[in-house]
């Protein structure tokens, strides 16, 4: 085989090959192309058949390694393309203890600690093929003569197949296998979060290249692996949770950073790592029966992970100041469960004050809007009730706004007004008039919005009286003022957005968990002018397609994105590290709504801080992750007083698609 043949060529040789013996036999190429296996098939799949550990104590693994259509690999890559590399790991669950000790240790010198031992993976195996793509592997690590041969013990294997030299790809995969070695059942297993929970937000949590799966993390990330560097652990338990909290550790908060380092010493600073939702939303990440296992086994390690400010030696910063020298009466205060919010259970001190169920909830209904022909002043009827379905009257309200924007087919402009002086009707619903009147030369469908809050009072953390401001999601309601009703285009999906946010809540919750009603507000000629000092002039597109992404980009960006809201406060999100891949675009949007469609109707977005400014319509969205001044003055260049050329190249069935250009195998790293 001649690796450095290139794709293409291999395709042309394998063709004409085909069709030379076609000719000779005297029978269809088509037909034998079919039967050939020319052209190699990408992908990775790893599955762990079985594991021994026979007199010798060094473990046996048998497994096997496949294509993405499951046929068989050759490891070495010889008689299948791409070599693929396999590491080995394997790790007990001592009795009476809940996480992994791993076997296999290596020495890593730093400065906090000196010389430490860490968990790691088998050096010196053996492989012997017992068939097609499937292997046995020998660990060089020997068990320990007196190894316990009745708890759990588990294998993990992550591997990478190198096809970058055919399709540009290196595919990586990862198994593990539980099994007790004295042949009975397993019954201890660490259960903590599975997968899918991750991936919600990471799309495919991957790490060190090319490791997946939770299952395989904790095998290493043990207790018995410090950072000799900074002194923290590398324990799963305790890492994650402070590398999700991040930002508001404690400990950050009182100016020591939460840092990592890694390989050749990269520093990895979580210090200002914000989750996307409130850090006390546990089911977040612990799911299942795994939610169940966070309730019911509190313990030092875990709980003082996020509260790393509590002293359990000494009882600082627990409760009235009790020491806790150990795990075993945590249970007796911490209850998994109770009936009263913000106690002592864990459910209970978790709690979010703005879900408690204390609160009545509220529910908007725009029934219907009249008087919308241009220049008339909209009148809208509306009711509000609580969950319950109890009526609540506009002026109970806090805060109470109706929106009028439009039109539908890019919003350009919209008014807001209170209306907590709404009337009643008579029959439950109440009616407003807008005092702004529809545009006169207002053409197509506008709509209208209802937003607010309540003051609502409950019992909360000490069994103190809390005010919380209660809230319930946005409602929007169009209406024709000229021709058909159109509906605003579904852009985004909410329930993509929430697989991370959780609900989206904005502007003091005002603005709850409705995408649509985003759009409105956040449109082609909104920016943050009426809001940014002057020092600070021009002024930030804040137009939904532009902003989310440059969010969302956040320090992939190579330019500041600093937006000034209420009060002038100035929100910087350069820092911000999206979880997944940036080019799976389907995170987020609805299917097909990230390619390159029809333009009419839309309008460019104003961006004066940009060297392009208007930016048409298709690249305000593209630059608001691709913001370099190559990619400007490519815009630049493309675009003309007819429009964008942008589907040119970047249309669906060209060379530069969209769909081709962020197109990210999931199993390729």
């Amino acid at each position: 085989m001649i690796r450095s043949t290139t794709m293409r060529t291999r395709i042309k040789l394998a063709f004409l090959i085909a069709g030379f013996i076609a000719l000779v036999a005297g029978f269809d190429p088509g037909g034998l192309i079919a039967q050939q296996q020319v052209l190699p098939r990408p992908g990775l799949k790893l599955e762990i058949l079985g594991v021994t550990i026979p007199e010798s104590r060094k473990p046996e693994v048998t497994f096997k390694i496949t294509d993405e259509r499951g046929m068989p690999l050759d490891k070495d890559g010889v008689t299948t393309e791409g070599v693929v590399t396999l590491r080995f790991l394997i790790a007990r669950i001592r009795r009476g203890e809940r996480q992994y000790t791993s076997y296999i240790v290596r020495q890593q010198t730093g400065a906090a600690l000196g010389t430490v031992d860490q968990a790691a993976a088998d050096s010196g195996g053996t492989y012997a093929q017992v068939g097609p793509g499937t292997y046995t592997y020998t660990f060089g690590t020997t068990l320990p003569a007196n190894y316990d041969r009745t708890v759990t013990h588990t294998v993990g294997v992550y591997a990478n197949r190198d096809m970058t030299h055919v399709d540009g790809n290196d595919y990586v995969a990862a198994a593990t296998f539980d099994f007790v070695p004295n042949g009975t059942p397993v019954t201890v297993k660490r259960d903590v979060v599975n997968d899918a929970a991750c991936n919600k937000c990471h799309d495919q949590l991957t790490a060190h290249g090319v490791r997946r799966s939770v299952a395989l993390c904790v095998l290493c990330h043990t207790p018995q692996t410090p950072d000799p560097d900074t002194g923290n652990t590398t324990d799963f338990n305790v890492m994650i949770h402070k590398i999700h909290r991040g930002a508001d550790l404690p400990s950050v908060r009182a100016g020591r950073p939460y840092q990592l380092i890694g390989n050749r010493g990269v520093v990895h600073d979580y210090s200002k790592v914000r989750f996307p939702q409130d850090i006390r939303n546990c089911d977040s990440c612990h799911t299942g029966s795994q939610g169940m296992n966070a309730l019911t086994r509190p313990s030092r390690i875990a709980c003082g992970s996020c509260h790393d400010n509590v002293n359990f030696a000494t009882g600082q910063g627990h409760g009235p100041g009790i020491p806790q020298t150990n795990d075993l009466a945590c249970g007796f205060c911490h209850q998994p469960t109770s009936t009263t919010e913000f106690d002592l259970s864990v459910a209970g001190a978790h709690v979010i004050p703005n879900q408690s169920r204390q609160l009545p909830g509220i529910k908007y209904t725009i029934v219907r809007v009249e008087n919308t022909a241009a220049g008339q002043r909209p009148r809208v009827i509306f009711n509000i009730t609580d969950n319950a379905g109890r009526p609540i009257q506009p002026s109970q309200m806090s805060r109470l706004a109706l929106v009028l924007g439009g039109p539908t087919s890019d919003y350009s402009r919209w008014w807001t007004e209170d209306a907590r002086m709404a009337t009643p009707t008579g029959d439950g619903n109440y009616a407003y008039t807008f005092n702004t009147a529809i545009p006169a030369d207002a053409t197509g469908t506008y709509t209208v919005t209802l937003e607010g809050r309540r003051n609502v009072q409950i019992i909360g953390p000490n069994f103190q009286p809390t005010t919380i401001q209660d809230t319930g999601p946005n409602v929007t309601k169009s209406f024709a003022v000229t021709g058909p009703l159109v509906e605003r285009r579904v852009v985004v999906d909410l329930a993509k957005c929430n697989a991370c946010h959780d609900m989206l809540r904005v502007h003091g919750d005002n603005r709850f968990n409705n995408v649509q009603y985003c759009a409105v507000c956040h449109n082609p000629n909104q920016t943050d002018v009426a809001r940014r000092p002057q020092a600070e002039l021009p002024a930030e597109s804040v137009d939904f397609k532009y902003m989310i992404h440059r969010i969302h980009a956040g320090k992939e960006l190579s330019s500041d994105f600093t937006v000034y809201g209420f009060g002038g406060t100035a929100y910087n999100y350069n820092n911000v590290g999206f979880p997944g891949r940036l080019t799976n675009c389907t995170m987020c949007h609805v299917a097909g709504t990230h390619l390159i469609g029809s333009t009419a109707g839309r309008l460019p977005t104003v961006t004066p801080r940009s060297l392009i400014n208007p930016t048409p319509p298709i690249s305000a969205a593209c630059v608001g992750c691709h913001d370099s001044q190559a990619t400007l003055a490519h815009v630049s260049l493309n675009t003309s007083l007819f429009g964008e050329s942008c589907a040119v190249c970047h249309g669906e069935g060209r060379e530069f698609a969209v769909s081709k250009s962020h197109f990210r195998r999931p199993d390729a790293r």
